[in-house]
């Protein structure tokens, strides 16, 4: 099947806890779109086996977020890598030294894409007063994106509207990646810093991170396609 560019620019996340439902799933999308996502409740319940599983229908983002101290991530990103993951990512905010770390995991030139989650979106301005992290979203995810550039990661996570911000900090060819993709009108769930797949588009996101609005819902094919035409209007 020949993919449009920008369904290459889809991800679909296989959020699922049995290894029946990620592959059938898995098995349904993955000739249409650029990416697949195996999270934590698909890793935690059927382990690293089910990352090389999925990989057989598509690329996959290993969402696992790692942050802890440099060794413990590096030595866990170097695992990951293993796993046939075509994307792995870990937190910006476990500094420096961890970055650099998990990036030194990672030699040579045939390695997964190394990303780093700037701020959840879940995580907004109000939530922020409840942490012990100052500042306003848009100027977290300025010093993180930097950061995660400075110590040679290939890009980061970010929400659709920081989007700008993470183009002025690394660049075209720093990767961004987006979650919290909803349709127009639609619920957003958790998501408290979220976006339309035509704004993310349109803001120039290279990966749009969608789950619940095509998994869950009603035709899921229909759901889909329609991401596709969204993403293709602003394009064309």
């Amino acid at each position: 099947m020949i993919r449009s560019r920008s369904a290459e620019r889809l991800c679909i996340a296989l959020d699922y806890a049995q290894r029946s439902e990620i592959l059938a799933a898995a098995e349904r999308f993955g000739p249409r779109v650029g990416w697949l996502k195996v999270g934590l409740e698909a890793f935690v319940s059927e382990g690293p086996a089910i990352v090389k599983e999925v990989a057989r229908y598509g690329k996959v983002f290993l969402d696992l977020k790692f942050h802890d101290i440099p060794q413990t991530v590096s030595r866990a990103v170097a695992a990951a890598a293993k796993t046939g993951a075509s994307m792995i990512n870990v937190h910006a905010a476990g500094g420096r030294r961890m970055l650099t770390a998990s990036r030194e995991a990672l030699p040579g030139a045939d390695r997964p894409l190394l990303i780093a989650v700037t701020l959840l979106t879940s995580v907004d301005a109000s939530a922020l007063a409840d942490l012990p992290m100052s500042g306003h979203p848009e100027g977290i995810v300025r010093r993180l994106s930097g950061l995660a550039r400075e110590c040679g990661l290939d890009g980061v996570v970010c929400s659709a509207a920081d989007l700008t911000v993470v183009r002025g900090v690394g660049g075209p060819e720093f990767l961004a990646v987006v979650p919290g993709i909803r349709a127009a009108g639609s619920p957003p769930g958790d998501q408290k810093r979220h976006g339309t797949a035509a704004e993310a588009a349109a803001a120039g996101a290279d990966v749009l991170v969608v789950g619940r609005p095509v998994i869950a819902a009603q035709d899921p094919d229909a759901a889909l396609e329609s991401l596709i035409e969204e993403i293709e209007s602003v394009a064309s």
